[in-house]
């Protein structure tokens, strides 16, 4: 199938059900902004669980109302999360499913960032592996999205999968047929290559835990950095508001980065990337290095 950002958006297209009263897609907060749009086109209302520090930035699911759960159709889930890099744990999961199981709503995990973890051999916890840890065969109201973008670094092809229950993916198959388009051909024998090779994705780990060393030993003397779950991003906080912070950064040393309150909602009294950036860390070593000495020296300045 195409990228993770296509099939996301047209899987909501095909399961939300606009006839019945006011329907309601759940996710987390910060996000992944085709969450949102792909609510929003699919005529339902969007609602927030914010990913929080203090809670190592697991959703509290009791943030939300019943009336608002007895409405939700769909949710979205992030694991390892964007931009945290937070991995959900079995205990996690295991509340998910039984909300899911109590008000009837499908679980959409994303998981395009799940090949990218520090320590060989022991990849996140996945919410198929999950699935089968509690014993729930035939993964109901359940399908999890990958693609090539992440784990090989070719954003540009556009390639992924989706897998679970049967009986969803039948109806979005259908949707797709008639509101997808095909990969190119050698579009799709270049991403067959890269699905099915290993070691170009344990060498782009080991870069990526090289990356991580390097930008943390430089950035903690001046800043809270920490090493996250997965994922390639740091989630920095800064003194000043998010969106001054990233504007004299780029004018005073050339640095992009993205203000966390970009990639988040006012939900439940606070929008939970406030006074956050994202950080991410996709170009080589030494340029990572480089930019990392940058946002240091710029720290110290304020």
């Amino acid at each position: 199938m195409n990228g993770s950002r296509e099939a996301l958006f047209a899987f909501a297209q095909a399961i939300i059900d606009p006839r019945k009263p006011d329907p309601v897609v759940v996710g987390p907060n910060p996000f992944y902004q085709i969450y949102e749009g792909a609510a929003l086109l699919g005529r339902a209302t969007p609602h927030y669980l914010n990913s929080l520090p203090h809670n190592r930035y697991a959703a509290n699911l009791r943030e939300l109302p019943d009336a608002v759960w007895r409405r939700t159709q769909l949710i979205y889930t992030c694991s390892p999360g964007n931009p945290t890099g937070a991995v959900m744990s079995l205990a996690e999961w295991k509340a998910l499913f039984e909300l899911s199981d109590q008000y009837g709503f499908v679980i959409a995990s994303d998981e395009c960032y799940s090949e990218i973890y520090f320590e060989e051999g022991k990849p996140p916890l996945g919410a198929l592996d999950a699935a089968r840890q509690l014993g729930r065969d035939g993964c109901e109201r359940l399908v999890v999205f990958s693609s090539l973008s992440k784990r090989s670094n070719v954003p540009g092809m556009r390639s992924g999968f989706v897998a679970g229950d049967a009986a969803i993916l039948k109806k979005y198959l259908l949707y797709r047929t008639y509101h997808g388009c095909a990969m190119s051909g050698p579009v799709q024998a270049a991403s067959t290559t890269a699905w099915g090779d290993e070691q170009h994705v344990i060498e782009n780990r080991r870069l990526y835990r090289e990356k991580f060393d390097v930008a943390l030993s430089i950035l903690r003397p001046a800043c809270d950095a920490t090493l996250p779950d997965a994922a390639f991003y740091l989630w920095l906080p800064t003194p000043i508001s998010d969106t001054e912070f990233a504007r004299r950064l780029y004018i005073d040393k050339n640095v992009s980065v993205l203000p966390g309150s970009y990639l988040a909602r006012h939900a439940q009294g606070v929008n939970p990337g406030t006074n956050r950036v994202r950080v991410a860390l996709v170009s080589n070593v030494e340029e990572c290095a480089e930019s990392a000495r940058r946002i240091r020296d710029f720290y110290l300045t304020l």
